[in-house]
Order: structure tokens, then sequence, then C-alpha cells
């Protein structure tokens, strides 16, 4: 496992196998080697490393689960990310999920739900028509507000993952562990960003996508989607009303309600009719110019994985294992893992 995790810090420090091997003194090749498994360093070598990369020397052994298998979806075509930002996220995700499984096999497999049956929807014409039957597949109100979204695909089987991207151009990504549907989004987002980018990795693998569909008209339809899915057209219309002559503040209500960003709003409501183009247009125009398009103010509490948490504290509470191999797993401090474990004072 050392070359694996030799690879992960070397990306989480965004340093390539050159610069990573300037720092120690070896060369680029030896690098190539260790994280490839097919030499061993010294442990004086191995030292360098740890320093170099800001880590423990322990943190190159931590475990590997050799038998999960990682299916990623591929970066957008028009990814404005490097290769190696994009073998970080790759990275990223298998060492999360592989402490997380860690929790799983200690507890049984039992624990985590059976999850829906992926790519089995048709795709229609309508997003709309499409929205529905994302919800009706989740087993989801048809219309209405959606609570807690990642609390939910928690509880479907879906495993959600808020890692640390410093790159505004990635949002979020989805794939497999195992057969089993995981969401990864970059934590770096508004709360109500985070929630669109999740219905959208879900459309992405809910549906059946023609493969002869282009990649932008793609995109388009699982934007439009995840819209819908979060603000269906009949809520839209009943929190609306028919028709809007201008964008106010009484609007601002209405994303709270149901977690979404002012421009998914106007977006909902010029696709539904309610307000015009030049209404919408100059909506856009003015966010715009506040800074809107990239940092609209968030306007809900966020969202916040828990699962991990609470397979990990439980495997503590029954004596599965320690407080010090849950803060391990979970990246916590051991203070922390014993105050969540400890017994309720009623």
């Amino acid at each position: 496992m050392f070359g694996k995790n030799l690879k992960y810090y070397r990306l989480k420090n965004n340093m390539t196998m050159k610069e990573l091997a300037d720092i120690v003194q070896i060369s680029p090749m030896a690098i190539s080697y260790y994280e490839k498994e097919e030499r061993k360093p010294d442990m004086q070598t191995i030292k360098a490393l740890a320093k170099a990369l800001h880590v423990k020397v322990t943190d190159f052994l931590a475990n590997r689960d050799s038998t999960l298998v990682f299916c990623h979806e591929e970066f957008r075509r028009n990814s404005k990310m490097s290769a190696k930002q994009q073998e970080y996220v790759r990275e990223e995700v298998e060492e999360y999920f592989g402490r997380f499984y860690q929790a799983v096999n200690i507890l049984g497999g039992e624990v985590l739900p059976k999850y829906p049956e992926l790519h089995m929807l048709e795709l229609a014409d309508s997003a709309d028509e499409n929205a529905s039957r994302m919800r009706m597949q989740l087993e989801l109100s048809k219309d209405g507000p959606i609570g807690n979204l990642i609390e939910i695909l928690e509880n479907k089987g879906i495993l959600v993952y808020l890692c640390n991207i410093e790159n505004e151009d990635f949002s979020g990504m989805n794939g497999t562990v195992n057969g089993r549907p995981y969401i990864i989004i970059n934590r770096n987002m508004s709360a109500e960003r985070i929630r669109s980018t999740i219905a959208h990795e879900m459309a992405h693998f809910m549906f059946r996508w023609p493969g002869n569909m282009e990649d932008r008209e793609i995109e388009k339809m699982a934007n439009a989607i995840s819209g819908s899915f979060l603000f269906p057209v009949n809520d839209v219309k009943r929190e609306l009303g028919i028709k809007r002559s201008a964008i106010t503040n009484d609007m601002i209500g209405v994303c709270k309600e149901y977690g979404i960003s002012m421009y998914m709003l106007v977006m909902r409501a010029n696709r539904s009719g309610i307000v015009n183009d030049y209404v919408a247009k100059t909506f856009y125009i003015n966010a715009n110019k506040a800074g809107w398009r990239k940092n609209e103010p968030s306007r809900i509490k966020g969202e916040t994985p828990r699962l991990f948490d609470q397979l990990v504290y439980r495997a503590v509470t029954e004596n599965e294992i320690t407080a010090q191999k849950g803060a391990e797993l979970l990246h916590e401090s051991y203070e922390e893992v014993v105050k969540n474990c400890s017994a309720m004072e009623v």
C-alpha cells in the first residue's frame, strides 16, 4: 500500500514526480518505481518523503482495500482541470472510500441500504417528465420541496462525499465502488450549488443516455433535469403564480424552501413561461454584475454526509474498534471521537 499512499499524498500536495524528487534529492524515476510498487525505498528516504509531503511515516502504511473495484466516470471533455488534478480527484475518492469500507467490513455489509438500479430510466424529451421519473425511482413525492438531499441519498444506499478541491471548475462527478453508486462533490461551493450538482450527477447514472447523444446535449439535459427535480413545474406555478413581471424579494423565500439558488428559480420560472425572456435576461445581467454567477449568496444551511461518521461511532461504541482507530478512519481527533461515543447524559 506504500506506493498507492505515496501517490495520493503527492497529488494532494499538488506535486509532480519531479518536484517531489527534487526536494528529496532522488530521481523522478525512483518516485515512479515507488508508486508502482516496483521498488521499496529505505527508511531514510521514507522519512524524507514524509517530511516533504507533510505527513507521518505511518500515513504511508495505512491499509488500502485491494478488493474494492472502482469505476470512475470520465471527466467532461471540456473540463478545464489538468490531468494531474483529475488524477488527484480519483485518488481522493479511492482513499476516502477505502477508509469508509473498512468501517463497513467491520460491522458487516448489511449495514448499507440497498441502492437503486443504475441506468434503468428511459430518457423522455421533456426534462420535467425525466425529473418526475427520477423522483419516482427514488420513491420521493412527485412534487414539493426535497429536504436534506444528502441524507435522503445515503438512506437510499447512494454514497456521497464532499471533497476539498481547490478548483472552481470542478463541481462533481459520479461513479461506482463495488457496483454501488457514489457522488463526489466539491465542498467549496454554496449549499444550493451542491444540491443542484448532486441532482445533476444523479441524472447521469439514473438514465440510459443514447450513445449518439453529444456531451453538450447530455450536460444540458442533466442540468434541466436537476432544476426540475429540485423545483418541479407544478410547484413553480403554485409558488410563483401564472405570470410575473419582475423578479422580486418574495422569491427568496421560495429559494430557501426548495434549497435552490435565485439563478435556478429564474431559469425555472422562465422555462415555465412565468417570466418572459426580457425579465430573465435583465436579472442575469444584474446578477452577473453583482458577482452572483460564481458567488451567489447562500441562503440555506449546508448539508453534510453522516453515514461514515455513524458507522465508525457505532463500531467504537460496540467495541469493534478502539476510539484511536475510529479517529484514524475519520481523520478526526481522538477527543472528538471519544466525545461523540460517550454515554448520553439525560
